[in-house]
């Protein structure tokens, strides 16, 4: 059964940081390349960040130099990095799995920042 479980979200202040995990299983994790999305109230949802299998990485214009993507093929979890947030980061962030055809998605965490 596949898994995609997100945690590390919550309420941080502007300027702020957060690190989001996703842990996988199910799957060959090492293959996928696994992203971050997010959506927003009202919004579509958006591509944060993504890491291929050999660990090239992909961020959107809006985080960059902000958001880091890793991941860890021993433990099968990627990971976000955010730091200097801002209130327009507020969303809730998706993990996704994706190889050839195959896409899976996690539940999704909730990232809030408010004074």
């Amino acid at each position: 059964q596949v898994q995609l479980v997100e945690s590390g979200g919550g309420l941080v202040h502007p300027g702020g940081s957060l690190r989001l995990s996703c842990a996988a299983s199910g799957f060959t994790f090492s293959i996928y390349t696994m992203g971050w999305y997010r959506q927003a109230p009202g919004k579509q949802r958006e591509l944060v960040a993504t890491i291929t299998s050999g660990e090239s990485t992909n961020y959107a214009d809006s985080v960059k130099g902000r958001f880091t993507v890793s991941r860890d093929n021993a433990k099968n979890t990627v990971y976000l990095q955010m730091n200097s947030l801002r209130p327009e980061d507020t969303a809730i962030y998706y993990c996704n799995a994706h190889w050839v055809f195959t896409n899976y998605w996690g539940q999704g965490t909730q990232v809030t920042v408010s004074s």
